[in-house]
């Protein structure tokens, strides 16, 4: 139990430490490559604060706990939107870009409705896995390639970081790294978020089925929550740095990846049955938040030219409101509904 309490405190600490250096890195490398800010929270930062996600979920199937991997996907995807989206609101409102709304927005709807339709009937087969898996692939690639030819196309991009000697301006701020050291803080912070997520992760699981709580509750809850801190912690960061785009491509990147790759990969590894409750419950909760976020975006006066709208602390704190009450109801069926029967 002692063991337990460290690792949370530990992991905790080296999180916050690390989402910091990870955003220069990735704000650097994305100016040296001439990559828009969007692309680098989608692909880089999406893929690196979800591999935690993919870790847990590859080693539950393994292990034969194949409820963990998907309640912990959709968890996480829900946790993304209500409470990490929802704190950096909080903290600052994020701008939306037009081009967000007209083309990864959609995309997220989209691939939401694909994942549905391949699990409401009950069971992640093998084909369900490599479709999603395809899919996901077909996704990114798309996404890269559309991103990088309008990064092309357009003489002045949206991003606000710039490429200088040896240092990145952003917003008149200088970032002094140079393309090797951009490159290795963001392979280090990477690193770094994905261990101390694990850390966390080990404690928070350890203390939790302590009290005997079943696999699902405790993957769409503590684990969801512990795999989903490196997003919190990135998002953070990248809005403190006025890096709106990387904040909110990192959850928009973050739950592409959790709702293809990290399902299609647990049921490629393990054929997986959908419990009726995880129909019924949690997976109407996470199209519901994947909507919401959609409406949130559109505001009838967008906060600037080339933006569609703003997610601000009004609607930071409606998402983060909506995230507790559906983890109370979770924790009510974990603890206090089987003590009134």
């Amino acid at each position: 139990m002692l063991l337990a309490i460290i690792a949370l405190i530990a992991g905790l600490a080296v999180l916050v430490w690390s989402a910091d250096r990870f955003i220069d890195g990735a704000v650097a490398t994305a100016a040296y490559a001439g990559m828009p800010p969007l692309l680098i929270g989608m692909v880089v930062i999406g893929f690196g604060t979800s591999a935690p996600e993919m870790l847990v979920s590859a080693i539950a199937a393994y292990q034969g706990n194949p409820a963990l991997a998907l309640g912990n996907a959709l968890g996480s995807n829900i946790a993304n939107i209500g409470l990490i989206l929802g704190i950096t609101a909080l903290l600052s409102p994020i701008l939306v870009q037009r081009s967000v709304l007209r083309n990864e927005m959609p995309l997220l709807l989209g691939i939401t409705v694909v994942f549905t339709a391949l699990i409401v009937d009950g069971d992640v087969s093998s084909m369900d896995a490599w479709i999603m898996i395809a899919v996901f692939a077909a996704t990114m690639t798309y996404s890269v390639v559309s991103a990088m030819k309008k990064s092309r196309e357009d003489s002045i991009t949206h991003s606000s970081a710039v490429a200088q000697d040896d240092m990145v301006v952003v917003d008149g701020k200088a970032i002094k790294l140079s393309r090797r050291a951009a490159l290795w803080w963001l392979v280090l912070g990477l690193v770094l978020l994905t261990a101390s997520s694990r850390v966390l992760v080990y404690g928070a699981v350890t203390l939790a089925t302590a009290f005997g709580v079943s696999d699902v509750i405790v993957g769409l809850t503590v684990v969801a929550i512990g795999t989903s801190l490196p997003e919190l912690a990135a998002a953070i960061a990248a809005v403190r740095k006025n890096e709106h785009d990387l904040a909110l491509g990192n959850v928009v990147g973050s739950n592409m990846f959790n709702t293809l790759l990290v399902v299609g990969i647990a049921g490629a590894i393990k054929p997986m049955q959908v419990a009726g409750e995880v129909i019924v419950r949690d997976l109407p909760v996470m199209i519901g938040f994947t909507v919401v976020l959609f409406l949130m975006s559109i505001s009838m006066k967008p906060a600037s030219h080339g933006t569609a709208g703003r997610i601000g602390r009004t609607k930071g704190g409606a998402l983060v409101g909506f995230w507790v009450l559906y983890t109370c109801y979770l924790v009510y069926v974990a603890f206090l509904q089987p003590l009134s029967r």
